[in-house]
């Protein structure tokens, strides 16, 4: 059916009738917003392992919170009954050398490395942000100093920084360590946000906002970040994947979390000496280790493909969307 302007907004079907109100402006772009968003998840949920992953991430995440409710022994609790005991109906995952129940390590590990993972990708993605967005809108000497700071931490040992800073945090709060993770994190991300925005700050609605009035703030804000946010959505669930592998690997030389707190990076470091005698002292904690940065990839494969439909993934599902369109018509005209 074909339309008729008669007004902003309103349009007449050509073969008469009421007029019909088509959204513009703001209600336009909120419109379209709305629909991207719901494509977004449709394809989403179209994939399997995407699907899968976000599904045992929550669940990991939900039963470690959970599990001081239901699990009959605490972290800090000691069974002086049961010393290095396989597992058993009164511990689930075994004993540890001095009695610790090893399921209530685990999950409190699990919880651990996970929060540590999520809040260090949140702190990256922020900072990367802010100085990509700020470097390539304002550019001139803002852009020369924030990316000689990118370039400056670029090419410092990351690994050995943290590994002789963190001794200096035994005794305070884990967050330091998160933060101490979250500076060394972002600066390859705020680089490609940088170049991003070089491009953005051209386009005709950056450059109408400006000959309106609209604060750098506000420009940046509204029309520079949300046009970068399927990036950054994605850049989050890779630094998620790889801080957890990171942490586990301080921790395991003893430099990330401190008893007598526990992460999965220090009951693996504690079970590995005896990982042929004893086993579950070690492969529950590296088991799910491996189970989380799997379902964390998978999940980062699958908003890839969903918000970039031109990706490999994402041609290779829509061309056997096609083949399956082709083979139905085939069908339903023979």
């Amino acid at each position: 059916m074909t339309t008729t302007d008669v007004g902003a907004g309103t349009h007449v079907p050509a073969g008469g009738g009421a007029p019909v109100e088509v959204p513009s402006g703001p209600a336009a772009a909120e419109t379209e917003g709305v629909t991207r968003g719901r494509l977004v998840l449709r394809r989403f949920l179209r994939n399997r392992l995407a699907l899968a992953g976000l599904v045992t991430l929550v669940l990991l995440y939900a039963v470690s919170l959970l599990s001081p409710l239901f699990a009959p022994w605490a972290y800090n609790q000691y069974d002086y009954t049961a010393f290095l005991q396989p597992p058993s109906p009164s511990h689930w995952f075994g004993t540890s050398q001095i009695g610790e129940d090893v399921f209530a390590q685990t999950m409190r590990g699990l919880q651990k490395s996970l929060t540590i993972g999520l809040l260090t990708g949140l702190i990256s993605i922020v900072i990367a942000s802010l100085v990509g967005a700020s470097a390539g809108y304002f550019g001139g000497w803002v852009d020369r100093g924030l990316m000689w700071v990118v370039d400056l931490l670029l090419v410092l040992p990351s690994f050995l920084i943290i590994a002789v800073i963190s001794p200096a945090l035994r005794g305070s709060s884990w967050i330091w360590f998160v933060l101490l993770l979250g500076v060394f994190a972002w600066m390859i991300t705020a680089r490609i946000l940088r170049g991003m925005t070089l491009t953005l700050r051209e386009r005709e609605f950056v450059k109408a906002a400006k000959f309106m009035g609209a604060p750098s703030s506000l420009i940046i804000r509204r029309h520079i970040l949300p046009n970068m946010a399927s990036l950054m959505i994605i850049d989050v669930t890779i630094t998620v994947g790889a801080t957890i592998l990171l942490e586990t690997g301080l921790s395991y030389f003893g430099f990330g979390v401190q008893p007598p707190d526990v992460s999965l990076g220090t009951l693996i470091r504690a079970g590995s000496d005896a990982a042929v005698t004893t086993p579950w002292l070690f492969l529950f904690a590296g088991g799910l280790l491996v189970i989380s940065v799997l379902a964390v990839n998978f999940i980062g494969d699958g908003l890839r493909d969903a918000l970039d439909p031109n990706s490999r993934g994402g041609r290779r599902r829509q061309k056997s969307a096609r083949k399956s369109a082709s083979k139905t018509k085939k069908v339903a005209t023979s």
